[in-house]
């Protein structure tokens, strides 16, 4: 048996639901990288990358196209949020990462984003159908992925509002598609961005003068 075929066999059944070994390992690993998150650690970003690299394979067995392309975005942003990290603009002063609600120009351009992105990905699936069995809320997935993955590797708190709203789409279509340890895990996802969100606007407000950035927590 191939890594591939392993990762795509199921790993345990749960009240009628099959779980995946990869659903539920790169699950669990995205879990830790949301939490690492939170505490602001650098190490987020190796977690969500190896997320990222084990759930292309649960999507792709679900016949989620932006499911995989979601996934793909993840482990690019995640490479380029170490880099940001690393380099970094500035530094809380117990040594941390220093977060910031974004401007109300940083927030349009976010939007806009979002918006113009989840069009131009769901015509693109309502299009190609066989890339995606539900197109509308597999592209706002993956086009909200994208946005709050660049809000948090800029510092911003938007970041967790961003995850937050993906949650809300995210959990019935991961049950629905058959990733049943998706869709439990997008419950804890949410308890934790409220606790995040909470967290980075306290620190928001007693950030430090602007230094180097990328030490982590």
């Amino acid at each position: 048996m191939s890594a591939l075929d392993w990762l795509n066999a199921e790993a345990f059944t749960a009240f009628g639901q099959h779980i995946l070994w990869s659903d539920m390992l790169g699950n669990s690993i995205g879990l830790a990288a949301l939490a690492l998150g939170w505490r602001r650690s650098i190490w987020t970003w190796p977690a969500q990358f190896l997320s990222g690299v084990i759930l292309v394979a649960a999507y792709a067995s679900a016949q989620l196209g932006g499911g995989v392309g979601k996934q793909l975005l993840v482990i690019g942003v995640a490479l380029w949020g170490w880099r940001q990290w690393q380099r970094g603009k500035q530094q809380a002063q117990d040594g941390s990462i220093a977060v910031r609600f974004a401007t109300w120009r940083e927030r349009g351009l976010l939007l806009a984003g979002a918006v113009l992105g989840t069009l131009a990905v769901g015509g693109l699936f309502t299009l190609y159908p066989s890339l995606s069995w539900s197109p509308w809320a597999d592209a706002y997935i993956f086009v909200g992925t994208l946005v709050a993955m660049v809000a948090q590797a800029r510092g911003l708190v938007e970041f967790w509002f961003a995850w937050l709203l993906v949650d809300l789409v995210g959990v019935p279509l991961a049950f629905n598609s058959g990733l049943a340890f998706s869709g439990l895990v997008y419950v804890v996802y949410f308890a934790l961005v409220l606790w995040g969100a909470y967290d980075w606007w306290q620190r928001s407000r007693t950030s430090a003068k602007p230094a180097l950035e990328g030490v982590p927590a």
